[in-house]
């Protein structure tokens, strides 16, 4: 019971609409109906700035590494040596609390279902299943948003990079963990597969940057 409770709680975090509050709170708008109508730190970038997207990127960033480290905490207290619920790998369970909150923050019911892209929850996953994978993929992101200024891309090439290094740093350590490898593969091309629209507007050179004028799309 204590499992399933946990498991909730991840959903819960990640269905928090920080970027529909913010919106609302600063400046009594519908996120939902500016920009590109999506919910989430992108979206609050392009419409509200820079500074309330930041703390949209920290706070979303949060829900899922709030719900990793929740159910990290429940993890680490099992008897050890003992079988996990149904012998499946502890790892596992972390892992599935962080998609349980980018599914959250997707398909929120706090705003009928609506959501983002859950690319920020799931980053925010990631910082805590493979933290320092996790710092090479935000160095890429940040080196490539701020030459070009398209968030997408940003996402895109940190998606591609940290299968890789998620990888390198799991073979440095003592105990391979190949269910975050497969995990983290899978989630960044999920990821990368969701973005397939704003890579052919790239490819186009449609794609809208932060800092232009006039809606654009996530």
């Amino acid at each position: 019971m204590l499992l399933i409770l946990f498991l909730l709680i991840a959903f819960a975090l990640g269905s928090v609409p920080f970027s529909f509050i913010i919106g609302k709170r600063v400046r009594g708008i519908d996120l939902r109906e500016h920009g590109s109508g999506n919910l989430g730190a992108t979206n609050v970038f392009r419409t509200l700035g820079t500074g309330w997207g930041s703390l949209c990127l920290f706070l979303d960033m949060a829900k899922g590494a709030a719900a990793v480290l929740l159910m990290t905490l429940l993890v680490a207290s099992w008897p050890h040596g003992e079988p996990t619920p149904f012998h499946i790998p502890a790892d596992l369970f972390r892992i599935f609390a962080g998609f349980l909150a980018a599914v959250g923050h997707t398909f929120s019911p706090f705003v009928r279902f609506h959501g983002g892209k859950g690319v920020a929850t799931t980053a925010g996953a990631f910082a805590v299943l493979a933290p320092y994978a996790t710092i090479v993929a935000v160095v890429v992101f940040v080196a490539v948003f701020l030459t070009t200024r398209i968030v997408s891309l940003g996402s895109i090439a940190a998606a591609s990079v940290l299968p890789l290094a998620v990888a390198f740093f799991e073979v440095l350590s003592d105990e391979v963990s190949s269910t975050i490898i497969v995990f983290v593969a899978l989630a960044c091309g999920w990821v990368i597969f969701k973005h397939r629209g704003n890579i052919a507007r790239i490819r186009a050179g449609t794609e809208a940057k932060v800092g232009d004028n006039g809606k654009g799309r996530t």
